[in-house]
Formats: structure tokens, sequence, C-alpha cells
């Protein structure tokens, strides 16, 4: 698939310089005194159909959005990297050298020291200090450097802020130390990090549509193959990101439990003698035929994933021909599936939803990203735009008590390095 002008890669290098990119340039210089030796960044996701099909070996449709998370990074001459976060604070961690700075393989439970000066509880330094430990797990020679992070992606918002986080990381760190990675493998190293070393069960498709995003397109992705083709979004259309102030802290939820469920039908199905490899393989007449194999919980979790494989399939096909309306009915039955059958709404993201069935223009909504809280994505007429954000913003507080904050997302390009690093001489702010 050819990439897109401003994708991470070896295709052109775009010269405009985003606000992230700038900030975190101009921080690396204040908090650490050096100009950077690259600056990338990469966008957050929403996903328009396929909730917890990805690490199913099944499919999704996801749409990078232009909110960003930028890193400026120079290299150290030591084994220390030293970051800061213009959202969470400062830390820091020690390489382990003892089988020398460009060990092909060090031991994943001595790779890092993690000090914690100013930590956040969240343990966000466990993403960076992941990305590095991936690499020198890969054979990657990566030493020692002082980052300075900038995101414009909510945290806990179902955007995949970790994501954007690590796959920026990594694409910063490949330039930085010259690693030649290819865009594939930058979504790989993001991915491990998360999985192998947070220890959230996550499948590919977030790092996958961090790197992988275009202007203008959906990604359709086979999480068993790895394949990405990109699906036209049409004009008449805008996508609306609706964050419930509900924070899921999603290494901390109940997605670990879903994903042993599936894991769990996938192991019946096979002992009661279907082929089965995975969710992936299985069809909503298998599971009709099976049913008595499977306890009451896991047939629900896994009838989701069966039927959310299908919507995905039929809401690409749906998006490509212009049937704006088909993918809209397609997204509501995703949220009926995922409130229903994988119970991983709440009453807040349920309360979105409605408003956005009221709302004439409205074509469609659905929770996105794990759920437990986070955000809701609505494809919405252009004229209908406004009239959405004020439906939410008058009655969410009404029915919640919380204030919601709307977003109004363009469909954005993956990650990318910039061609000039941003001037840190200035301040961004003016």
């Amino acid at each position: 698939m050819p990439r897109p002008a401003n994708a991470y890669g070896d295709g052109p290098r775009t010269p405009a310089v985003n606000r992230q990119e700038t900030v975190a340039a101009h921080t690396l210089r204040e908090r650490f005194d050096c100009d950077p030796d690259s600056v990338a960044s990469a966008p957050g996701r929403v996903n328009l159909v396929g909730g917890h099909t990805d690490y199913n070996d099944g499919f999704v449709l996801p749409v990078a959005v232009d909110r960003r998370t930028a890193v400026a990074a120079r290299a150290r001459g030591d084994g220390l990297v030293r970051v800061h976060s213009t959202r969470f604070g400062s830390g820091s961690f020690a390489l382990d050298d003892r089988q020398g700075s460009d060990a092909s393989i060090v031991d994943s439970t001595a790779v890092v020291e993690l000090e914690g000066e100013d930590r956040d509880d969240d343990g966000w330094l466990d993403y960076v200090a992941g990305v590095w430990w991936a690499l020198r797990e890969a054979g990657h020679p990566v030493g020692g450097a002082a980052l300075a992070i900038d995101s414009a992606v909510p945290p806990g918002a179902g955007l995949a802020s970790s994501a954007a986080l690590t796959v920026a990381v990594a694409a910063a760190l490949d330039d930085c130390f010259d690693l030649g990675l290819a865009d594939r493998e930058v979504a790989r190293v993001a991915h491990r990090a998360e999985r192998e070393f947070v220890g959230v069960e996550c499948g590919v498709m977030d790092q996958f549509a961090a790197a992988f995003g275009e202007p203008g397109a959906a990604l359709f992705l086979d999480c068993r193959s790895a394949e990405v083709r990109p699906v036209p979004v049409p004009d008449d259309c805008r996508i609306v990101v609706v964050d419930t102030g509900v924070e899921h802290r999603l290494a901390d939820s109940a997605y670990n439990d879903r994903r042993a469920a599936c894991r769990r039908g996938v192991t019946l199905l096979a002992d009661d003698g279907l082929a089965v490899e995975s969710l992936r393989d299985v069809s909503v007449a298998d599971l009709d035929a099976h049913r008595d194999a499977l306890p009451p919980t896991v047939f629900e979790r896994c009838a989701h994933v069966a039927r959310e494989n299908d919507r995905v399939r039929a809401a690409a096909n749906a998006l490509a021909g212009g049937d704006l309306e088909t993918v809209g009915d397609l997204l509501v039955a995703s949220h009926r599936s995922l409130r229903d059958r994988y119970e991983v709404s709440c009453p807040e993201l349920d309360a979105v939803v409605e408003l956005a069935r009221e709302t004439p223009g409205v074509l469609g909504a659905r929770l996105t990203g794990a759920g437990f809280g986070g955000a809701v994505v609505g494809l919405v007429r252009p004229d209908a735009v406004e009239a959405f954000r004020a439906t939410v913003e008058r009655e969410y507080p009404r029915r919640t008590g919380l204030e919601p904050t709307v977003y109004g997302c363009e469909v954005d390009g993956g990650v990318r390095v910039v061609s000039d690093a941003p001037s840190t001489g200035e301040n961004p702010d003016g």
C-alpha cells in the first residue's frame, strides 16, 4: 500500500509542523538544554466498528484523528533516559548495560530500573520504558536519551492515547538512532511494549491505526494477517467524538477478563469438534450449532465477536459505496451488542448514544475503545454537527451530572517524523 505523504517511513516527509511537535521541541530545550535529534508525532484513533475483535484475530475499521502526541528526542552518551511530559511530569530510568549498550537481547526483567522522579501513579513512564525494552529485545541498539512529550490525545477517553505515545516514541527513537524501521515494525514495537512490558493484553488495532492512518480514509485492518486497506470516508459526513468524562483504566479494567472469556470459548468449541484457532474462525451459524458447549456468558461474548466481524465487513463495503445510512445503522447495532452481549458499556456511554439517536442528522453512534467509560464516536451529517454538540452539552449533564467534551475530528494521517525540527528557541505560545 502506498504511504500517504505525511506518513512515517520511506515516503516523503511533510515540512509543516503542528503545535504538539513545536511544544515538544521547545520543552526539550527548556528542560534539558538541548536541541532535538528527532521530532515525531502519532495520532489518536477512533474505531468506527469492530469492538473487541482485534485480539480475536478479527476485523476492525478505525480512523486516525487529528489529535496527536509528539515526542522530541536527543541521544545521550550514557545509559540514562530522562523524560518530561507536559501532561504528567518528569521521570527517568537507567538502561541495564551489563551485556553492553548494543546488546542484541537484554533480559526483560532487568532492562530498566524505573526511578520515578515525580513519577505519576498511572505508570505513564512504563509505556515509554516499554518501547526501549521492545527495541532492545528485537536487537536494536538504542541507548540513553532525553525525551520531551506533548499530547492533544486525552488519556482515558477511548482515543488510544497509549498507542499514540508508544508509536511516537518508537518513531522518534528510530530516527534518533538511525534504526531504519518500517511503519509495520514501528507498530509492532509499540504493540509489544504495551502488551508484554506494561501488561495490557491489547490487540494490534491501536498501534496500526497510529502507524498507517491516512487522511480522508478509514482503515480496514485484518488483525490476523495485519493487512491494511484504506476505505475513503465520504465528504458528506463528519466524525464527532464525545468524551463522557468517565475515565477508563484499561490495565485495571475487566478488559483482560473479556479476553479470557474469548480464549475459553475457543478452547470449548475446539473440544466440541469445531476447527478453530481463534474467534475469527467462528461464524454465527457455528455458535448456534455448538451453543450447548458454552456457558451462557461465554456464548454471549463469542456471539458479539462473530457478529461484530460481520458488521465490520458490511460497514467497510457500505462506506466504500457511500451508503452512510447503513454505516450508521451498523454503529448503533455494534453499540447494542457491546452493551448487552459484551457488557462493556456504562450508563454515561449509553446516554450519549441515546442523545445521538434523538438528534436529526446523526447517522449513528457507538462507544469507541475498550468501553467501561471513555468516549462515543458519532457519524454525523455536516449540517447537524453543531446541533449534536449543543444537544450533548445541554442534556448530558442533566442526565448524568457530568460535563462532556465534544470534539469534531478530521481524519488524519499516521505517524510521522517532521523534516525540519521546530525552532526550539521560540516559545510556541508566542
